[in-house]
């Protein structure tokens, strides 16, 4: 049995489905099955709350064991910031302190795009990689982190980066790609512009590629021509939930 002191709980709140699981931080294996509620409709705040306590709750995970939440918001000092396909109310509320008082304890609160880079990093594609690594999520935007030297650093909004007048995730996203219903050649095009400008300003060691789109890597990936290798994720719809339980145990 893994020793409680490598356990921590993994919460991700997206914007249809809110997941959980309680994971080994030594390796990023889930020690538990992933339990989900769908996001509550409205998005509002209590009501995701009240759905985080439910999943935790769920997992009988030992007590005092670390828990990390991810949400799809910019996160400053335990505020939300933003909100994508949730309720504008959490649009700077105090979201790390309603959760910690709503499960009684302290929690790892992170932007979800972060923590699943942060996973990708130590236990995914990226792993052992030195360096700046920057991982893009293709998805209904664009999201994006920033890990150098296994250290994140928080809060890179890499879809709303201007190309061509425009922002980035408006032309590349994998929703523009779908809707404009772009061949995979001609969205490599997109790509290709933007991954270039993204190598012009940070100079990165490594791209990692995630997004439910990256299942289909082999048919966009090749088609581009950077001097960074760029490589597809491997952690999946668990990442976000293996991240945020590392950052919760502080790995």
């Amino acid at each position: 049995m893994t020793k409680s002191k490598h356990q921590a709980v993994g919460v991700d709140i997206g914007g249809t489905g809110v997941k959980a699981a309680l994971v080994d931080v030594r390796t990023g294996e889930l020690l538990s099955d992933r339990v989900k509620l769908p996001t509550p409709e409205g998005g509002e705040p209590d009501a995701i709350r009240d759905a985080v306590v439910e999943l935790v709750e769920r997992l009988e995970a030992p007590e005092g064991t670390p828990i990390g939440v991810t949400f799809p918001a910019i996160v400053r000092h335990g505020r939300t910031m933003s909100a994508a396909n949730v309720s504008k109310a959490w649009i700077g509320l105090e979201a790390e302190r309603l959760f910690e008082q709503a499960l009684g304890r302290d929690i790892h609160f992170v932007n979800d795009a972060d923590a699943a880079g942060f996973a990708e990093d130590h236990y995914g594609a990226a792993k052992d990689a030195a360096g700046l690594v920057i991982m893009t999520t293709l998805g209904t935007g664009i999201g994006g982190a920033f890990i150098y030297n296994g250290v994140l650093i928080p809060n890179a909004e890499l879809g709303h980066l201007e190309i061509d007048g425009h922002d980035a995730e408006s032309r590349a996203s994998n929703r523009a790609r779908e809707r404009e219903e772009l061949s995979w050649e001609a969205w490599a095009e997109r790509l290709q512009r933007y991954y270039t400008h993204l190598e012009f300003l940070f100079s990165p060691d490594l791209f990692v590629v995630g997004g439910g789109v990256s299942k289909s890597s082999e048919l966009f990936l090749p088609l581009l021509t950077l001097d960074t290798p760029i490589v597809p994720a491997k952690l999946r719809n668990n990442a976000g939930i293996i991240g945020a339980a590392a950052l919760a145990r502080g790995v």
